[in-house]
């Protein structure tokens, strides 16, 4: 490999890190739902209604000077994005105060604005709360399914403390970047939704590739003490964690720079996805097998390990 941030035989003592990294996140996560549930979400026009318009200019529009006239207008929550074509523009504006009359102000509003420009106002609709909740209530029980398939997949594949160390470290990601979400008050909308479940899927691939070194150690190694076989594993893995890492964190950051407010708290929240998610399967999925009393003799093996391990003895 020409390129390695991580040292060969790197012997880090990650277990014995983890009487810091465990308070950090126990803080970390009561700060988040203490905000959650006090300061709140700052949630979009997918969440709270609000009225979507959707317009085609004469040629490419200036998305820029369109979001400037209308938060001239003091509607709240704007957004504007291309919406397929450069001339095709959805706008989005948080519902009112004053029921479907100012609803409609709103649509009046937004074509005096362009009442001198060839536009053709192709779509107006109007997202109540009703629709939102539903929006909402479908967000969450995407999010409990993921974790529910997380643990049902683990649980088979390995053992059922490798399950739960999974989903608590899952569950740790999904907290805090909640807790980012609430700090910077970013607009929640259903791409945030998307960016929570591409940090789940993130988080667990890390995850599951530092378990199943453990695994694989754990076979291996049956004497030794636990702590010394999960530091051996993580060390291990350590510069595929931290590559890929660096290496989707370069991407996001360039999609955070150049690819325009639209999208910036979406790749905000995936690049604090990434960072938190690689903090946890380093720093929190392997401890988390220890406070759930895992046992090398705990490991289930198939005939080939045992076939091997009386090859070993015979060896001896």
């Amino acid at each position: 490999m020409l390129l390695r941030l991580v040292p060969d035989n790197t012997h880090i003592k990650f277990m014995w890190l983890r009487k810091f990294s465990f308070p950090l996140s126990i803080v970390l996560v009561i700060a988040s739902l203490a905000g959650f549930f006090t300061v709140g979400m700052n949630y979009g026009i997918d969440f709270k209604g609000g009225t979507i318009i959707e317009i085609k200019t004469d040629g490419p529009a200036d998305i820029g000077a369109i979001r400037s006239e209308l938060s001239s207008l003091n509607l709240g929550d704007v957004q504007v994005q291309e919406f397929g074509a450069p001339d095709d523009i959805l706008i989005r504006v948080e519902e009112q105060p004053g029921g479907e009359l100012a609803q409609q102000t709103v649509v009046q509003n937004v074509r005096t604005i362009f009442e001198d420009d060839n536009v053709d106002f192709r779509r107006v609709e109007v997202v109540g709360p009703r629709v939102s909740g539903e929006l909402a209530q479908a967000g969450a029980i995407a999010v409990a399914a993921a974790l529910l398939a997380i643990m049902i997949y683990i649980w088979f594949r390995f053992e059922w403390h490798f399950a739960v160390g999974a989903i608590l470290t899952t569950a740790n990601d999904v907290v805090v970047t909640i807790g980012l979400f609430v700090l910077l008050q970013l607009d929640f909308s259903l791409s945030s939704i998307a960016a929570v479940l591409t940090i789940i899927g993130y988080s667990l691939n890390d995850t599951v590739v530092v378990y199943d070194r453990i695994r694989e150690n754990l076979r291996k190694y049956k004497k030794r003490p636990l702590t010394d076989i999960l530091d051996q594993s993580i060390n291990e893995t350590l510069s595929r964690t931290t590559m890929t890492s660096v290496t989707t964190l370069l991407a996001l950051i360039a999609l955070y720079v150049f690819g325009g407010e639209v999208i910036q708290s979406f790749t905000l929240a995936m690049i604090f996805g990434i960072v938190i998610g690689t903090y946890s399967s380093i720093f929190l999925a392997a401890p988390f097998l220890i406070l759930l009393n895992l046992r090398p003799d705990a490991m289930s093996r198939n005939d080939g390990d045992g076939e091997k391990e009386a090859k070993e003895k015979a060896t001896a």
